[in-house]
């Protein structure tokens, strides 16, 4: 599991309900096994935005993780990229999405490390 550099961020992920902490970790780790593939996109930094935790690059556009109103957590991106059109155009039907901004998950199972990498390691190099 990978440290966290900012108490603000860990205690944003403490104050998840136990069920969410659980996915939205799953996904952060996958973010940062991804973006250590991606030279061209570091550094990744983790902060908060709007209260959750959030992953940028230089070059990239914003990954944020939390619960949601429909699921139990969720993979935000920025709903005025094309992130999300294009990764349900690359994997059709195969996620539970919310618009173009969200991918919605009820169990940590659930994420796919190649399908869900895909589209992080897309947010991370938005700009490239």
């Amino acid at each position: 599991m990978t440290s966290f550099n900012d108490p603000k961020v860990a205690a944003a992920y403490q104050a998840l309900p136990e069920d969410t902490r659980a996915g939205a970790m799953a996904l952060r780790e996958l973010i940062f096994e991804t973006a250590a593939t991606l030279p061209q996109a570091l550094p990744l930094q983790e902060d908060l935005r709007w209260g959750q935790p959030a992953y940028l690059t230089p070059k990239g556009s914003t990954i944020r993780l939390g619960g949601h109103k429909a699921a139990c957590f969720a993979l935000y991106v920025h709903c005025q990229s094309r992130l999300m059109g294009d990764f349900t155009t690359a994997f059709p039907g195969e996620d539970r999405i919310d618009g173009n901004r969200a991918v919605l998950f009820d169990e940590p199972n659930q994420i796919d490390a190649t399908r869900h990498g895909w589209l992080i390691a897309r947010a991370l190099t938005y700009h490239l």
